[in-house]
């Protein structure tokens, strides 16, 4: 036997584990659903590996999860004949947690949230729940198709440090021992552990065994305590929606019951079956770079993988759900699924049956949608750039803020703005901001709301990207408030007066421009300011400000472009110019500009000795 080698775990482990041991779960139970799916997980990338090499299941047909209690040595051991680990694996999938999205998550967890979270499976760390149970866990395993029938032991209390050493393993897969502590006594029960077999893991396709007990204990004798078939294969006509909720909370370890669930079967050209969900939830890692999907593929219901883009595209990034075909090998690669008809064609129905599914939700279940788009509307504003042969659809489900909205909550859409738009308007305009307050009041919409014209005010954060990509709507361009010229929204008595007005200021203009030459493209009169005293507009095909903002806090080179001041010839901070032209004031003006559509002023200290100046 090799020496034993003492390990202290990665700094994020030690905080799980700490939460693990020291928080009080309201739902304690789930560490066996964890253990159990963690061992169906490695028996289904077994079977999977076998496709190429039989040899590694080493001659044993039956690959199962046991589940073995001893009330003397107060003990729970589930085993599974799964593809197991090296010592380098459990080294790193045990000791390190590398997600990066789980750091962020056990950074903003509290304990109080810790008391009601059922969720620690969702995060990838399900095989440390067993420290919510046991004060000492100890794992046995070596990897299929080694040599020499070694494996790896590894032995922690969940103190920060955790040893590990090589043990002779005569079978493969792995095997968990958890000693379960004092005041845990209740799992010691073998009913109570099939009670929450049934209610947790039922559906899993691996059969779970258990002691079936006899008057002859001499003879040990295993039975299946899951009914251990595909879920998604029953008649439809046969779950209740209690079935699907327990099936999707196996599936994704999300502790709430999923908005909607589509459950199809498709017989024809192609032979597959799907079954997808609707969570109610974001996930707390929606907007990682790396984040995986939540898909798995089945091919003739054995496993194949899962978290593959070619599934589902990058904007339905949160359905979560099951595909199963009989059109695809049982070898198949995420190589041989890039531009594979078959994928292609259950994607492209799957995305259809999903937006179908959600304008329906949108048209007869309202305060559902509602909550869906609060969880996801983000993500769904993706598709529209994403997903072109669905644009329109996808347009349609779009929700928005306006000028005329009570408050922030995005409901009004784009088919309601355009059967609303006035007689004469062209366009559906919009303004983008960093948040909603800003574009509430910004000074671009002055003209607006005194016209009584509906404006999208665009806050999130996909907003600048998801509008510079849309082009129209039904027919209808889109146009930023903040850029190019609105002469459309004047009628000709108020064009032919603003002409007189800006000739009135043309010496002022003249003289702004060379005060301001090295800041501004141009000084012009404003059509859009019915208060403000000044705004930056920028051309028609130019860059917007805030777009430009959000480049630069990326780290991107931004070619720098001037704007475009426009004054208000009513404001009496602009009418003093026709008098005598201020420096200041010119200065001041601009830079109110600046601060009014959220930008940063390059010397703040100057333009409060201005204020000041003319505070006086």
């Amino acid at each position: 036997m090799a020496e034993k080698q003492t390990h202290t775990f990665q700094t994020e482990v030690s905080q799980l584990l700490d939460l693990m041991i020291h928080s009080l779960y309201s739902n304690k139970e789930i560490f066996l659903r964890e253990l159990v799916s963690n061992a169906s997980d490695a028996i289904d990338k077994l079977k999977f590996e076998t496709l190429s090499d039989d040899s590694l299941v080493e001659g044993k047909e039956n690959l199962a999860v046991y589940i073995d209690v001893n009330k003397d040595k107060k003990t729970i051991t589930i085993t599974d004949n799964g593809i197991g680990m090296t010592e380098t694996e459990v080294n790193k999938n045990i000791g390190t947690i590398a997600n990066s999205g789980t750091k962020k998550f056990l950074k903003g967890l509290d304990e109080k949230q810790a008391q009601d979270s059922n969720l620690i499976g969702q995060f990838g760390v399900g095989f440390y729940s067993a420290f919510i149970v046991a004060d000492k866990v100890t794992l046995t395993t070596r990897k299929a198709g080694t040599k020499g029938k070694k494996g790896t032991q590894w032995t922690s209390n969940g103190k920060g440090k955790y040893s590990t050493e090589k043990v002779d393993c005569p079978d493969f897969g792995t095997s968990i021992t958890l000693h379960i502590k004092a005041d845990e006594a209740e799992f010691l029960d073998e009913h109570r552990l099939r009670g929450i077999i049934s209610k947790y893991s039922d559906h899993i396709t691996v059969p779970i065994m258990m002691i079936k007990h006899s008057e002859d204990d001499k003879n040990i004798e295993y039975e299946a305590v899951n009914k251990a078939n595909a879920f998604w294969t029953q008649d439809k006509s046969e779950l209740k929606q209690e079935d699907y909720d327990e099936f999707y909370k196996s599936l994704t370890f999300d502790f709430e019951a999923p908005l909607t669930q589509l459950h199809n079967r498709v017989e024809g050209n192609l032979d597959y079956t799907s079954l997808l969900y609707i969570p109610s939830k974001a996930p707390f890692d929606m907007w990682e770079p790396k984040r995986k999907g939540g898909i798995k593929l089945y091919a003739k219901r054995v496993f194949i993988m899962e978290d593959n883009e070619e599934l589902m595209p990058l904007y339905l990034r949160f359905v979560k759900g099951v595909i199963d075909t009989a059109d695809l090998s049982l070898n198949v690669s995420r190589e041989i699924l890039q531009g594979n008809k078959v994928v292609d064609t259950i994607r492209k129905a799957s995305v259809s049956r999903i937006l179908k599914e959600l304008e329906k939700m949108a048209k007869n279940k309202p305060e559902k949608y509602a909550t869906f788009w609060k969880e996801f509307g983000m993500v769904m504003k993706e598709g529209v750039v994403e997903d072109f042969a669905n644009k329109e659809k996808i347009a349609k489900l779009l929700r928005f803020a306006t000028n005329k909205s009570a408050d922030a909550t995005q409901t009004a859409t784009l088919e309601c703005y355009v059967k609303s738009m006035q007689k004469d308007q062209k366009a559906i305009y919009y303004i983008t901001a960093e948040t909603y307050e800003s574009a509430k009041g910004s000074p671009h919409l002055e003209i607006f709301n005194q016209k009584d014209i509906e404006v999208l005010l665009l806050s999130d954060r996909v907003d600048e990207w998801m509008v510079s990509n849309f082009g129209e709507f039904d027919g209808t361009p889109l146009k930023s408030i903040a850029k190019g010229d609105l002469e459309d929204l004047d009628s000709k008595e108020e064009k032919a007066k603003k002409e007189k007005t800006a000739k009135d200021f043309d010496k002022v203009i003249e003289k702004m421009s060379k005060i301001l030459e090295n800041q501004v493209k141009e000084v012009k009169i404003s059509n859009r300011l019915s208060e403000s005293p000044s705004c930056l507009v920028a051309d028609e095909n130019e860059m917007g400000g805030n777009m430009e903002r959000i480049m630069k806090s990326l780290g991107q080179d931004v070619a720098e472009t001037k704007p475009i001041l426009e004054i208000n010839p009513k404001h009496p901070l602009v009418k003093k110019l026709k008098t005598k032209i201020s420096q200041d004031v010119v200065k001041v003006l601009f830079d109110q500009a600046v601060l009014s559509e959220g930008g940063q002023l390059k010397e703040p200290a100057e333009f409060v000795k201005r204020m000041n100046k003319l505070i006086k």
